[in-house]
């Protein structure tokens, strides 16, 4: 009888240290599992290099320029494009994950194409005569939209909105942009804008028009608005 017994405790105590043994790791398991199951998200996504994105889409600070970014940053409108951090290169630009870390020196001459430095930039504007001056309220502006144009015009404030649409023979109110700042805009046709800024009556406010050119000479497609209130076209 003693026998017996001993021998049930001595299963009794296998089995609890096999199922306390499992109770253990199931966590670390499910933990281990949840994070290799966890996606990494790409800060610059491959669409933001394909059409119509790559001509639309300002990228965010860090991601390789696109070619809307670069032309852009050669015209003085934007900041030059700063180098990828760790994470965005280790996880690549356009959506491609990387092999390895790359140097600084192939970080800078892979992000920066066509970017100009923060002299430059300021040389290129005493160049340009303002197309207009407004007096800012408190550092900031509104901006209305008139699309006089028979099609859709795609504007956006860069750093602020997402690309939007705006249909012809329509406007729309931008409610206080902080100076200085960059709107963007293309007919969705593909055709050309003639782009007429003027300093309305209210103070800090500016109203622009899009009209339809004739040759791409007439095209624009940016405005920056300046701290000093003085209006430039690109």
């Amino acid at each position: 009888m003693n026998m017996k017994s001993q021998s049930f405790r001595k299963s009794a105590q296998l089995l609890g240290a096999i199922f306390g043994g499992l109770l253990i790791s199931a966590p670390a398991i499910a933990q281990v599992v949840t994070q290799e199951s966890t996606p990494k998200i790409n800060p610059c996504p491959r669409i933001f290099y394909e059409e119509p994105h790559n001509s639309r889409v300002v990228v965010p600070q860090g991601c390789p320029p696109n070619e809307l970014t670069q032309r852009l940053a050669a015209q003085g409108l934007l900041p030059a494009p700063a180098s990828p951090s760790a994470e965005q290169t280790r996880l690549g630009g356009g959506g491609e994950a990387t092999a390895g870390a790359r140097t600084s020196g192939e970080q800078s001459q892979q992000s920066s194409p066509g970017a100009v430095s923060n002299d430059q930039q300021r040389l290129l504007q005493p160049l340009q005569t303002p197309s207009a001056t407004i007096a800012l309220a408190n550092g900031k502006v509104n901006v209305r939209l008139v699309n006089d144009t028979a099609t859709n015009v795609i504007y956006q404030v860069i750093g602020d909105t997402a690309p939007r649409s705006l249909p012809g023979k329509s406007d729309v109110i931008l409610q206080a942009l902080d100076a200085p700042v960059t709107v963007t805009f293309e007919r969705q046709d593909s055709g050309q804008l003639i782009v007429t800024p003027q300093a309305s009556s209210e103070p800090g406010s500016l109203e622009v028009r899009f009209n339809e050119a004739t040759n791409a000479a007439q095209g624009r497609s940016a405005m920056r608005i300046e701290r000093n209130g003085s209006v430039f076209l690109n």
